[in-house]
């Protein structure tokens, strides 16, 4: 979906070939339904690119709100309503399993300290 710029890039620029109409659609209780609607560069539709349809729903964590954003393979927003709920749950059970991981790897990076650095300074570990 979205490309991020070359990080030495100076340049900033949108792509007049790949614009899409943006449209979003909310029962306003579990998340919204973005339509990405294909346009040419003067914003009429350009029927050669498929509709996209994306999810958003959030979750809250114990640093608040976490947004989850995920696709939906859909042909109409019917059907994309009606895949929204089963993709939204796929998307934070593989969320949370990615938080776990990160978890997991942070405790495990303990990081030892040089030789000779306990003796008098009261040996702790120290934490990256």
């Amino acid at each position: 979906m979205a490309t991020r710029p070359d990080a030495r890039s100076t340049e900033i620029a949108l792509d007049p070939e790949q614009l899409f109409l943006e449209e979003i659609f909310t029962d306003r209780r579990v998340g919204t339904i973005r339509r990405l609607t294909p346009v040419k560069a003067d914003g009429s539709p350009d029927p050669a690119r498929e509709i996209l349809y994306t999810g958003e729903t959030q979750v809250m964590s114990t640093v608040g709100a976490l947004p989850i954003v995920f696709e939906i393979d859909a042909s109409t927003l019917g059907e994309a309503a009606t895949k929204f709920g089963p993709l939204a749950k796929e998307a934070i059970e593989r969320t949370m399993r990615e938080l776990q991981d990160l978890r997991r790897q942070a405790a495990s990076s303990i990081i030892v300290p040089p030789a000779g650095a306990g003796v008098g300074g009261g040996g702790k570990i120290q934490m990256p």
